[in-house]
């Protein structure tokens, strides 16, 4: 579990899953909570939805990155 934590926190494989985390969240926030945002009425609530939107990818691609590191 310590190496695939340490290779989790790579600097390039947490600026990947940053980078993806930004672009892939923010077309799934345009798509889930677009209305909302434009309309500028957007619930306390839904705040929680947006960051996960935004945490699912980075961990998708740390997950992928750190299995692919460790296949190699």
């Amino acid at each position: 579990m310590t190496s695939w934590l340490k290779i989790a926190l790579r600097k390039d494989v947490v600026l990947r899953g940053l980078k993806v985390g930004g672009i892939v969240g923010t077309i799934l926030v345009a798509i889930n909570q677009g209305d909302l945002l434009l309309a500028g009425t957007v619930p306390v609530e839904a705040l929680w939805k947006i960051s996960l939107t935004y945490c699912v990818p980075y961990c998708v691609s740390t997950y992928a990155s750190v299995s692919a590191i460790r296949a190699a």
